[in-house]
């Protein structure tokens, strides 16, 4: 799932809808339209500790707002709502009273058809928020997220989610894009939930391009980032983002890492 594109916002709109079909390739910003089949939300949301809201916010006022960075079409972002609120597949439809009192997610994607089956398909409307936005397009995404959390008066979000985001941002964007990209989920966010891709999977999406006859992700070859993935994006939100790793909740059966972090500012939860 992604939000990316050029570092000034302005590079060429997502694939047109035909051609994406199923080859992941034909997908450059990671708006793959079938990505739950090959990475389930299951392989997440069984890392997190049932309770793990109540443990992070134990005294916070309500709603918690949660901000979930290329959700694609809202499986993920749905599995999430339900399992930090311990409710099951069953509980789905219609929404259990007094859930929306307790957390509000705001999920956002750069592709706008993704968004729309997001919209369709979920079970929480009143609960989940979804919006097509390039989170990396300031002109953009502050009216989106401003007109979000003035609904409930806050200036921040409790907590981000940011699901193997980081590759394609760093692929669009290049090393500055991905320090922007994490400084500014950091700034958003008390909590933040990173899950990144390793650096196989950078060569895989560039072969994936080529082999369609495609040109090399513009910033590819010249990544000084790179090789330990994890360990770079913890270093950045650490050292330069005010941010500490809280926990990492072990990795996926595809080897990704699922890293929680707090802000070392003086923040209050659940206020501003």
């Amino acid at each position: 799932p992604i939000s990316a594109r050029g570092s000034s916002g302005k590079m060429a709109a997502p694939m047109s809808r035909g051609s994406r079909g199923s080859e992941p390739g034909a997908a450059p910003y990671g708006n793959f339209p079938n990505y739950s089949r090959f990475h389930p939300p299951e392989g997440r949301v069984s890392l997190l500790p049932q309770g793990l809201l109540r443990s992070l916010f134990p005294a916070a006022t309500r709603p918690l707002l949660g901000l979930d960075v290329g959700c694609n079409s809202g499986e993920l972002s749905v599995a999430l709502y339900q399992h930090l609120l311990g409710l099951q597949d069953s509980d789905s439809s219609p929404e259990p009273p007094g859930a929306g009192r307790e957390l509000k997610l705001l999920c956002c994607d750069i592709d706008p058809e993704l968004i729309r089956r997001a919209q369709q398909s979920s079970p929480f409307p009143a609960s989940i928020s979804f919006a097509s936005l390039d989170i990396m397009d300031p002109a953009a995404r502050e009216p989106c997220l401003s007109s979000f959390l003035e609904r409930f008066g806050r200036s921040s979000f409790d907590i981000g989610f940011c699901m193997s985001v980081t590759m394609w941002i760093h692929l669009h964007h290049g090393d500055r894009g991905l320090l922007e990209f994490l400084a500014l989920l950091a700034s958003l966010c008390t909590f933040l939930l990173v899950e990144p891709q390793p650096w196989r999977c950078y060569r895989a999406a560039a072969r994936r391009l080529r082999r369609l006859g495609r040109r090399d992700f513009q910033h590819f070859r010249s990544l000084r980032i790179n090789g330990d993935m994890a360990q770079s994006v913890t270093r950045i939100l650490t050292q330069e983002c005010a941010m500490e790793l809280v926990r990492c909740f072990g990795s996926t059966s595809w080897d990704r890492s699922l890293l929680l972090f707090k802000s070392t500012g003086a923040r209050p939860e659940g206020s501003d």
